[in-house]
C-alpha cells in the first residue's frame, strides 16, 4: 500500500490541530479527529449527524496506546485481543471512567481497535497515540470506499482528505464485547 510519508505529517498536523480528517481504513474511508478534543469530535459528529450517545471507536496501530484500559482485564481477555490484533476487530472494553464521554457516549465500555492498515497505523505514531476513527459517510448513507466519496460527502468542510486506498475489505471491522464474547456487528 502506498502513501506519502508527507500525507501522514500533515494528517497528525492536522488532528493536533483540532482538525476532523478522512483516512483510508481497513475496509472504507473514516473520518478521524483528537479523543480528547471535545471540540473536534463535536464537530465531527456534526459533520455525520451522529448522535453523541452513539459512542465513537478509537483506533491506534500499537496496542501500547490502549495500555491504560487493558489494565484490568484479565489474562484471558487480554489473549483475545492479542489473537485478533492488528487487523480488522474491534473489541468494546469497559472503560471504568477513563475516556471521555463524548468518545464512549452513553456506554460503559469503549470501541478499541489495533489496526493493520498501514496509513492509519502510521497516523496514530505520528499524531502519538490513539484516534477517533469512524466510517466517513452521512448517517444513513454508505460509508465511503474512495476519496471521491469522501469528498462528494463533506466537501471542503474536512482538514485532510488523503492516505492513499483503503485495505480492500469488503465488510466493515466487526465488533465483539469483550466481557459477554458476544458479536455485535459481524465483519
Amino acid at each position: 500500500m502506498v502513501f506519502s510519508t508527507l500525507d501522514v505529517r500533515f494528517a497528525a498536523r492536522a488532528l493536533a490541530a483540532g482538525g476532523v480528517i478522512a483516512h483510508p481504513t481497513e475496509s472504507v474511508w473514516g473520518l478521524a479527529c483528537d479523543p480528547f478534543n471535545r471540540d473536534a469530535v463535536e464537530r465531527l459528529l456534526q459533520l455525520k449527524n451522529r448522535p453523541l450517545a452513539k459512542g465513537l471507536i478509537l483506533v491506534s496501530g500499537d496496542e501500547v496506546d490502549f495500555s491504560d484500559l487493558l489494565d484490568n482485564l484479565t489474562l484471558e481477555q487480554r489473549q483475545k485481543l492479542a489473537d485478533s490484533w492488528p487487523g480488522p476487530v474491534t473489541w468494546l472494553v469497559p472503560h471504568f471512567g477513563r475516556v471521555p464521554p463524548w468518545v464512549s457516549g452513553d456506554h460503559h465500555s469503549v470501541a478499541l481497535r489495533c489496526t493493520d492498515h498501514p496509513f492509519t497505523a502510521a497516523l496514530a505514531r505520528a499524531f502519538g497515540g490513539a484516534i477517533v476513527s469512524t466510517s466517513a459517510n452521512p448517517a444513513g448513507c454508505q460509508p465511503a470506499r474512495a476519496k471521491y466519496q469522501v469528498l462528494r460527502y463533506f466537501g471542503d468542510a474536512l482538514d485532510f482528505v488523503g492516505g492513499g486506498t483503503t485495505g480492500g475489505r469488503r465488510s466493515p471491522s466487526e465488533i465483539r464485547d469483550l466481557v459477554t464474547g458476544k458479536i455485535m456487528r459481524p465483519g
